[in-house]
């Protein structure tokens, strides 16, 4: 045998040596000012009957970016919301026998735009964070670096605009801010903070629910 037929030969066996690669994202809202996460029932072996993060195989010719907006829009109708990439696992996935490799994404959607995907199999459905089921592919490791780069996304960011509409109380933005913190916030000093930010601005509108005194409307500058 040549050397370039050994070459070409170790090559081969090298890619199909490659580890399977999927994507998966990890889907935020808050409903009832509680922080949610989108999950899917899986129909199908491996792991079938059990939940986990939606995701799936990297597909010819796509883009890690591409693949988790493909994933984003069938599973909530969405895409122009907050995604961005999280974090690289090794071995979420162990049946593969080349190892497998998930690159990890992050989405933050407001529930009055998403549609969930109507289907039979692989039924999806909203979990609130403190009463998650047992996940298939250790889906938990996710899930927590997820909810962990969100709160710190919180800090200097504005990255909640994608969970409420175009225009919002200064009283629902502190319950979202509540709801992915998972404490209370006084009153005063969130109201201090983000009015000293550049990320939301006073709006002349205002809104009354009927049981309190009509309130401010804001929106996230440049957003909307």
């Amino acid at each position: 045998m040549t050397t370039s037929s050994v070459d070409a030969a170790e090559a081969g066996q090298e890619a199909a040596r490659r580890p399977d690669v999927a994507v998966l994202v990890v889907i935020f809202t808050v409903v009832d000012s509680a922080l949610q996460v989108l999950l899917i029932e899986r129909s199908a072996p491996p792991a079938e009957g059990e939940w986990a993060i939606p995701g799936g195989a990297l597909q010819h010719g796509e883009s890690l970016e591409q693949a988790a907006v493909r994933k984003l829009a069938e599973e909530t109708g969405v895409t122009d919301v907050f995604l961005e990439q999280l974090y690289t696992f090794a071995d979420l996935d162990a049946s593969p026998a080349d190892g497998s490799v998930g690159v990890a994404w992050f989405a933050l959607v407001d529930p009055a735009r998403v549609r969930l995907a109507q289907r039979t199999a692989w039924r999806p459905g909203w979990w609130s964070l403190d009463a998650v089921p047992r996940l298939a592919f250790d889906n938990e490791r996710v899930l927590e670096v997820a909810r962990e780069r969100l709160i710190n996304k919180l800090q200097y960011t504005d990255a909640a605009y994608s969970l409420l509409p175009p225009t919002f109380t200064m009283r629902e933005l502190q319950q979202v801010y509540e709801a992915i913190l998972g404490r209370p916030l006084d009153k005063r000093n969130f109201r201090r903070r983000l009015l000293a930010t550049d990320f939301i601005a006073a709006t002349s509108e205002m809104r009354s629910d009927g049981r309190h005194r009509p309130a401010r409307l804001y929106r996230f500058v440049g957003r909307f």
